[in-house]
């Protein structure tokens, strides 16, 4: 719809419709920041709030070879973490700016 609104105004202008993309490392980047502050902010949870009915363990299904309590485990949680954002924004930002270019006539 935003690409569809941007197309109208620029004919209207007289200008040449331009396509709104996402930039990808700046979504990777984000994303994956994101994911890995994240990660760390649940295993600080885990380790000063220890009676949340919360279950870290669960993190071993998106991130394998995690451990909750030794130090190889967490720097392979924040790896994968951080890996794990990278693909979210390749592949989403890949498909969108595909997508988003095909909608332009």
């Amino acid at each position: 719809m935003v690409v569809a609104n941007v197309h109208t105004q620029s004919q209207a202008n007289g200008q040449t419709p331009t396509i709104r993309t996402i930039p990808v490392a700046v979504l990777g980047m984000s994303l994956s920041l994101f994911l890995a502050t994240s990660f760390v902010l649940c295993v600080l949870g885990y380790l000063l709030l220890p009676g949340l009915p919360v279950k870290h363990e669960a993190l071993a299904i998106f991130l394998p070879g995690f451990e909750l309590l030794s130090w190889q485990g967490f720097a392979i949680g924040l790896a994968e973490s951080y890996a794990w954002g990278w693909y979210i924004a390749l592949l989403l930002g890949t498909l969108y700016n595909f997508f988003a270019r095909r909608q332009m006539p």
